[in-house]
């Protein structure tokens, strides 16, 4: 049989080495938190940390959490597409990830129904909504237009209220 004292070197030896261990991984956890950007700790999305010039394109980018990068290959479409294409592209792959319908028959096992994401297709929506922001950003004569036509209902002011005292 192995003596006490063994035991208890082998036993002091070993929590030498695990302590000198956590205390080195301490460390190292405290200077990669000093170091680390701001974006990681708090879970951004990617580029949306370093959006912080100001400009139109950075505050997009932080208001829908999405570069407009990341937009275009969800979407699959170029910087040149025209909108027509990037909504086909957007139905199309909303559809794609949509629940299918309820089957008229119950399915057997080799029928399986297609797969959806509700993850995916809200990435789909937001990425057309950060695609028409962009534009919509970048082209200001169209958003101009809008409130040109609705001008005269919102220029007549409401009537007052009638009041019970005479003024």
């Amino acid at each position: 049989m192995a003596s006490p004292r063994a035991i208890v070197q082998i036993f002091i030896a070993g929590s030498r080495i695990l302590g000198k261990a956590f205390l080195e991984a301490g460390k190292q956890a405290v200077k990669n938190a000093k170091s680390a950007p701001q974006a990681a700790i708090g879970h951004d999305a990617a580029g949306v940390g370093h959006a912080n010039s100001g400009s139109v394109t950075d505050q997009l980018t932080r208001q829908h959490r999405m570069t407009l990068d990341e937009a275009q290959l969800i979407l699959n479409v170029k910087k040149s597409d025209l909108m027509k294409q990037i909504t086909k592209n957007h139905q199309h792959l909303f559809k794609a990830n949509s629940p299918p319908p309820k089957p008229e028959k119950p399915l057997t096992a080799k029928q399986m129904p297609p797969f959806h994401s509700h993850y995916l297709q809200s990435k789909v929506v937001r990425a057309l909504e950060r695609i028409e922001a962009e534009m919509k950003a970048t082209q200001p004569e169209a958003v101009e237009v809008e409130p040109k036509s609705h001008a005269p209902e919102a220029s007549t002011p409401p009537p007052d209220p009638p009041s019970g005292k005479g003024v």
